[in-house]
C-alpha cells in the first residue's frame, strides 16, 4: 500500500494512481481523516516499489502480505477506528455501531400476508432488519425454490412485499442474491444484498453485487477457512465497495456430528476474524444449529465471543415454514433472545471497559 503525505494534493494523488495502471494494476484509495492511503489490485509483482516511494506526495510504501490486503487490519488502520469495526449504515440502522444488529424473518417469503406479519411480529421483538428469501438455492430440484423461481413477474411482485414489509415497520430489507442475473432486479428493491454459503467462491457474482454499492452481507461457505472467507471479500473490497458485512453461519460437522447439529457453529472464528479485519461480523445460529431448541444458547454465546449481530429465522407458526421449519423460531423465543443477548453485550462492554482502565483507575474503582 502507499501512504500520501497530510499535504499531499489531490494531483499527486492522481499521478500515484496514474502510474499504478500505467503498470496495468488497479487503485483502492481510501480517504482518512488526515492522509489518503492507495491499496494496489492486482499482482503486485508487477510494480517497481522503490520507484514509487520517491513520487511526490508518497510518504511511505508498505507492502502486506496477507492475500487480503484491502479488507486487512493493517491496510483499514489509516482510515478506520484500529481497534473498533467499520459502521455500515444501512437507512435507520448501524452495523457494527455501540449495540448489537438483529435481523430476523422468515427464511422463505409464501405470500403477502405470512411476510407482513411476522414482519409485524419481528420488530415488536426487537429486530433491526428484516429478511426474506425470494429466491432459495436448495440441495433438491424438487424441494421449494422460492417464489422468484417461478417467473420474473412472481420475483418483482414478492420483492415489492419485502419492500413494503420494511417501509411499513421501519426496518431495512435484506435477501439472498443466488446468481449474476438477479443482481440488477433484486439491488431495485433491498437494501442489503445477502450472498449465501454456497456462492461465496463465486467471483463473477461478487464483482457484479459489489457494483451496487450497497452494503453486502457475506457468509461463509461450509467448509471456507478463515482466510478463504477474508480473500473472497477482498474481491468485493476491490470494485471500491468496503461495505462488507461478514456473517459465520456454520460449519461442516465431524464424524456422527450431523446427527445432532445441522453445522458446526465456528465461534473461535468470529473473535479470530476481528482481529484480521475491521469488517464487522455477525452470526447466523439458525443455519449453525439447525434446531430450534439452540438457538437461544448459540445466540448468547456468539454475542458472547464478540459478533455485532446475529441473523435468525423466525415464524409465527414454524411448523407450517416451507423451508428449514426445524430451524426457525417463534416472535416471544425471537424477543427473550434479543433481550438476552442485549444485557450479555452490556456485560461484555462493561468487561472490556474495565480491562482497559489504568491500574490507579481500577483501584479508585
Amino acid at each position: 500500500m502507499i501512504i500520501m503525505e497530510t499535504s499531499a494534493t489531490p494531483e499527486q494523488i492522481a499521478h500515484v494512481i496514474e502510474e499504478i495502471e500505467r503498470h496495468e494494476l488497479r487503485a483502492d484509495v481510501s480517504r482518512g481523516e488526515f492522509r489518503s492511503i492507495i491499496g494496489l489490485v492486482g499482482d503486485e509483482r508487477k510494480i517497481p516499489f522503490d520507484s514509487f516511494a520517491i513520487l511526490p506526495g508518497v510518504k511511505e510504501v508498505m507492502r502486506v502480505e496477507r492475500p487480503y490486503k484491502l479488507v486487512s487490519r493493517e491496510y483499514g488502520r489509516f482510515f478506520e477506528n484500529p481497534h473498533k469495526y467499520r459502521k455500515i449504515k444501512v437507512g435507520n440502522v448501524t452495523i457494527g455501531g455501540s449495540e448489537p444488529i438483529f435481523i430476523a424473518g422468515p427464511c422463505a417469503v409464501e405470500s403477502k400476508t405470512q411476510l407482513f406479519r411476522i414482519a409485524k411480529e419481528v420488530k415488536k421483538a426487537g429486530a433491526h432488519i428484516l429478511r426474506g428469501g425470494i429466491f432459495k438455492p436448495r440441495s433438491s430440484v424438487h424441494s421449494f425454490q422460492g417464489l422468484g423461481a417461478i417467473n420474473r413477474e412472481r420475483a418483482e411482485e414478492s420483492l415489492n412485499w419485502l419492500r413494503q414489509a420494511g417501509d411499513m415497520y421501519e426496518m431495512p430489507v435484506i435477501t439472498e442474491v443466488r446468481g449474476e442475473a438477479h443482481v440488477d432486479l433484486m439491488a431495485d428493491y433491498v437494501d442489503i444484498l445477502q450472498i449465501g454459503a454456497r456462492n461465496m467462491y463465486d467471483q463473477d457474482l461478487l464483482t457484479k453485487v459489489a457494483r451496487k454499492k450497497k452494503p453486502v452481507l457475506l457468509k461463509r461457505h461450509f467448509g471456507a477457512s478463515i482466510e478463504e472467507l477474508l480473500s473472497f471479500a477482498e474481491y468485493i473490497a476491490a470494485e471500491g465497495n468496503k461495505d462488507i458485512v461478514l456473517c459465520e453461519r456454520g460449519i461442516l460437522p465431524l464424524g456422527k456430528g450431523r446427527e445432532y447439529t445441522r453445522y458446526t457453529l465456528d465461534l473461535a472464528a468470529i473473535p479470530a476474524i476481528q482481529k484480521e479485519t475491521y469488517l464487522p461480523i455477525i452470526a447466523d445460529p439458525s443455519h449453525g444449529t439447525g434446531r430450534r431448541d439452540l438457538i437461544f444458547n448459540m445466540s448468547c454465546a456468539a454475542i458472547a465471543a464478540g459478533a455485532v449481530g446475529l441473523m435468525i429465522e423466525a415464524h409465527y407458526d414454524p411448523t407450517e415454514a416451507l423451508v428449514d421449519a426445524k430451524q426457525a423460531i417463534t416472535s416471544d423465543e425471537l424477543k427473550e433472545t434479543i433481550n438476552a443477548c442485549q444485557k450479555i453485550h452490556k456485560l461484555m462492554q462493561s468487561s472490556t471497559t474495565k480491562t482497559k482502565a489504568t491500574p490507579d483507575e481500577k483501584v479508585k474503582g
